[in-house]
């Protein structure tokens, strides 16, 4: 363990088990921690750390709060999250009736393994806690049933299939996740097109408030920012609702704007690439074309 800005940063599963005063690991590489056979207190996590190694927390029941950053969240009955090497986490309190487990794995167990590429796919590794995943009645059976199995290959004397075994088990329940993941896009869809609702509006403003022309074309990074959720979560909501990615919503976005003003202003090409948050008039220019196979000045033309 080392200390990094005051963060613990923890490199190995057994280390970390150790310091929370956990039974070791049964492998060292990969840990389930069962809620109905540990206990993870509050003191236990108070303070802020990172792990280097992946994390997947089932929480079947209320009472859990986690907090990430700046924001704290309360888990409902069911919920799921996902955190992959290296990111910060403050702490988590726990209520005693807590239930559910925490599968810990090290990227050296995926190693010569095909997931160990395909994990870094699985976008919602990059979420944020508040964007977990809540479950249904059926769902959490199939996630409580993997974890089981999980649970049981590990207590099993290892032999040479064991790490086949689990790297399947893993993957399902990646992929069980990951299909969880967009139903809840689908049944989420109010609070969702509300965000989206939300994104446009930031956009619209940022183009008529002229905070291009200061500030430049607004970035993926920026919209997340402004949304208080993560990049990777915004693209994946916005694939879901519009069938594009948050880049390519905001050239949809930007392409109406640059349309509207060609059509009801006489600014020149230029002060309009200026305003839209272009360095130069050639870069928006070469936008346009490429959105609509006419140039601006044509464009305007074929308007009038």
């Amino acid at each position: 363990m080392e200390q990094r800005n005051k963060i613990r940063v923890f490199h190995a599963i057994t280390e970390m088990q150790r310091v929370f005063g956990l039974p070791e690991p049964m492998h060292p590489l990969i840990s389930l921690l069962d809620y109905g056979k540990v206990e993870i207190t509050r003191e236990m996590l108070a303070e802020p750390f990172v792990m280097d190694f992946y994390n997947i927390t089932y929480n079947r029941s209320a009472g859990c709060r986690m907090r990430y950053g700046q924001t704290t969240y309360d888990f409902q009955e069911g919920g799921m999250f996902f955190t992959s090497p290296g990111q910060p986490l403050t702490g988590i309190e726990t209520a005693a009736a807590s239930s559910g487990f925490t599968l810990l794995v090290h990227p050296d167990f995926l190693r010569n393994y095909t997931l160990d590429t395909k994990i870094k796919n699985y976008g919602f590794f990059s979420y944020a806690v508040n964007e977990s995943l809540h479950l249904s009645t059926k769902e959490q059976a199939i996630i409580s049933a993997i974890g089981k199995s999980i649970d049981e290959e590990l207590e099993t004397a290892i032999d040479d299939i064991t790490q086949d075994v689990l790297i399947s088990q893993i993957e399902l329940l990646l992929n069980y996740s990951q299909r969880f993941y967009k139903r809840q896009f689908i049944t989420r869809k109010p609070i969702n097109s509300a965000l989206l609702e939300k994104l446009d509006g930031i956009l619209d403003a940022y183009f008529t408030e002229k905070t291009a022309l200061m500030q430049g074309l607004p970035t993926v990074q920026f919209l997340a920012d402004e949304l208080n959720i993560s990049p990777k979560y915004l693209g994946d909501m916005l694939r879901a609702l519009t069938g594009q990615n948050t880049q390519q919503h905001i050239h949809h976005k930007l392409l109406e704007k640059a349309k509207e003003v060609l059509t009801i202003s006489n600014l020149t090409v230029g002060e309009i690439a200026f305003q839209l948050g272009f360095e130069h008039p050639q870069s928006f220019s070469k936008f346009f074309k490429s959105k609509t196979n006419f140039s601006p000045l044509e464009f305007r033309a074929s308007y009038n």
